[in-house]
């Protein structure tokens, strides 16, 4: 029985490690992204990034305005003026500016919906892929992502962080990108950009799941009631069974 428990114990873990081995890209190292989904005001500056940097190509269909607006503390003109660039009805999901059709045509294919990324790709991944694009001249794009390789999507942030290239080391004529180097500097100190892309990565595990901060306080209690249960229910087993020979 402790030998199954075992085994199922280390497949759970090994499980659950899988997306992060898959997601690392050919072993390139994933930054902790270190969000906190309780941080009111970082949640809302997130919001603001992603309505001026990444609504207008990608949607969030699963997400209301004015549930952004409630679990944010944000007022309805708040919303409305700041996230809201379509002036759709408070009610209404998170739609993309460009429309389906036009990124067909511009792009070859519809930018996928990121209601859920947080969820699939995990906040890390996320993270290190936002800070990951490098100067490429063979793509269209002119940048590269160092977990995404020949990614389509263009580098949104290069301004504001600046350019970077990929750092190389080669052992047996084979050459491994090991880490990425500023060569021209953004507008933003590196703090600030930092900041702004952990801001953004918290409001997209905040939409991947609005009531996880719920969930894991949730969870303390069932612990709790578990661990007192399991107590209650071993000292019935020993008193049923004291007899028994």
């Amino acid at each position: 029985m402790k030998k199954t428990i075992t085994i199922l114990l280390f497949a759970t873990i090994a499980i659950m490690n899988m997306g992060t081995v898959l997601a690392s890209s050919g072993g390139y190292p994933l930054a902790a992204a270190n969000v906190n989904v309780d941080d009111k005001e970082s949640l809302q500056r997130g919001a603001k990034v992603f309505s001026e940097y990444c609504l207008s190509c990608h949607s969030a269909k699963f997400v209301r305005f004015n549930r952004v607006a409630t679990d944010l503390d944000m007022t309805e003109g708040e919303v409305m003026e700041n996230l809201n660039h379509l002036g759709v009805k408070f009610g209404s999901t998170m739609t993309a500016v460009m429309t389906d059709e036009y990124a067909k045509e511009a792009f070859g294919a519809v930018p996928p919906d990121l209601s859920l990324v947080a969820r699939s790709r995990g906040v890390d991944w996320l993270y290190t892929y936002l800070v990951s694009f490098y100067k490429d001249s063979t793509k269209t794009t002119g940048h590269n992502n160092a977990i995404f390789k020949d990614v389509g999507m263009p580098n949104i942030f290069w301004k504001q962080e600046g350019v970077k290239e990929a750092v190389y080391e080669e052992h047996d004529g084979v050459k491994t990108l090991t880490g990425l180097k500023v060569v021209e500097k953004g507008t933003m100190s590196p703090e600030e950009f930092d900041t702004m892309v952990r801001d953004l990565v918290a409001f997209l595990s905040y939409i991947g799941e609005p009531n996880q901060s719920y969930r894991k306080s949730l969870g303390i209690y069932v612990l709790i009631f578990l661990f007192i249960f399991f107590g209650v229910a071993y000292a019935m087993k020993k008193d049923y069974w004291k007899d028994v020979h």
